[in-house]
């Protein structure tokens, strides 16, 4: 019985101490750029901040230099702008809004540091003298090397106080079309202000470098996709309700009143999901991940569906249904004119060729497989590979590699080291 108690208070003090790591963002208020006389910087002007800078002072944070990428989140008629630095040190990113205040450009959000949990505010200013005049101009396409960003940034919520700089150095390395796509609709999804394999999460992709998302679809009993990458319902993905079991036995009913991600929001359907890809980002590329080897006729479906929305508003949108092994293989051979299905197939190039899927994606740990890569880029396929999340395996894909995208949880360190190539 004493041993017994004692077995208890350990357990206990464990649970008790165990540290909790989260990465809240921090708060942006700035009286100045929350002021009426900030006005919101068009589209125009954001574009041409775009480029590698190198940091003059804040090194020691954020490294040597960041690639500036402009980027959009729509929710309804209300479209937000933000300017993403993705920084060569430690995976750490930093997101900004952009205002101007006369010629004047303000540039306001925070910082994170992905390898631990730091993260602070940011703030930087682009006066007349230093680019604004130029970016401002609706006549002009290019800011060039004028552009000098001072700034400050902090720790938490602190008041930034810390003297930050960077100078325009270079535009971005853009010369073959290439995919940087989210693993599980996010980013280290996590520590991030929404849950993985959310709408929410799609809506951040694309400020921290995604071009694409790779996202999980599961049925619910009642034969509705929906986005979930675990085989049952537990803690790791959803708040604790006292649900237990797989996806598949539950109704998209049940699941939308009854369960709710870690962060708070719905089990989204396929449907949900798809929309807010096409409405709401400026996502090229979405890989359904298909988790169970179940009737792939109402995935199908979505699939076609969101490819001609997409057309008939001219946005440049592909999207294809994952196979991972043969059980999910030989469902998608039941498809109607299967051959003519958008695919990504995770098998061998055999399999690719045998289905016609129009991207093979490997794993990573194969290696870089250069012959089988140049076979697939014979005909007319792309081959995406998968899951990089270690900087070095990034870099040596992206420099030794001749893939055509890669899929991350680090979408952020993608970005960094293949916009930054020379």
């Amino acid at each position: 019985m004493k041993k017994t108690f004692f077995f208890f208070l350990i357990l206990l003090g464990f649970f008790s101490c165990r540290k909790r790591y989260e990465a809240p963002v921090p708060d942006r208020s700035w009286d100045q750029f929350d002021s009426p006389s900030a006005i919101p910087l068009q589209n125009n002007s954001g574009k041409k901040m775009e480029g590698i800078y190198n940091f003059t002072t804040g090194s020691d944070r954020f490294g040597t230099d960041a690639a500036l990428k402009w980027s959009y989140t729509a929710n309804g008629n209300d479209t937000v702008y933000h300017l993403s630095f993705f920084c060569q040190k430690d995976i750490t990113y930093i997101i900004c809004e952009g205002k101007r205040v006369d010629s004047t450009i303000l540039l306001n959000g925070y910082w994170r540091r992905m390898i631990g949990t730091e993260t602070g505010r940011a703030r930087f200013t682009i006066s007349p003298a230093s680019g604004a005049l130029n970016l401002l101009r609706t006549d002009s396409l290019l800011a060039g090397d004028s552009i000098r960003m001072n700034g400050v940034y902090g720790n938490g919520d602190a008041i930034p106080d810390i003297p930050v700089t960077l100078q325009y150095a270079r535009p971005l390395y853009n010369k073959t079309p290439f995919e940087i796509v989210s693993h599980h609709g996010g980013q280290n999804a996590d520590l991030l202000p929404a849950s993985e394999n959310s709408v929410e999460a799609i809506k951040l992709a694309a400020g921290f470098g995604s071009t694409g998302i790779e996202i999980d679809v599961r049925m619910t009993a009642d034969g509705v996709p929906v986005l979930f990458h675990d085989p049952t319902l537990n803690e790791r993905l959803i708040q604790k309700n006292g649900l237990v079991g797989p996806i598949e036995n539950y109704s998209f009913a049940q699941l939308s009143s009854l369960v709710r991600l870690i962060k708070g929001e719905r089990i989204p359907s396929l449907d949900e999901a798809l929309a807010a890809v096409l409405y709401s980002t400026p996502m090229r590329y979405v890989w359904l991940d298909m988790k169970v080897p179940g009737p792939m006729l109402k995935v199908r479906e979505l699939q076609a569906k969101y490819l001609q929305l997409a057309a008939a508003m001219g946005r440049d949108l592909t999207i294809t249904i994952g196979i991972p092994d043969q059980a999910v293989l030989d469902k998608f051979k039941t498809l109607p004119d299967y051959t003519r299905v958008p695919s990504v197939n995770e098998m061998t190039t055999a399999d690719v060729e045998s289905v016609n899927s129009s991207i093979w994606g490997p794993r990573f740990t194969l290696g870089l497989q250069d012959n089988e890569v140049a076979t697939m880029h014979a005909q007319g396929r792309r081959v995406f590979v998968w899951t990089i999340d270690i900087e070095e395996n990034i870099k040596e894909f992206l420099v030794n590699g001749n893939f055509d995208g890669i899929i991350s949880s680090y979408p952020s360190a993608v970005a960094y080291y293949y916009y930054a190539q020379q």
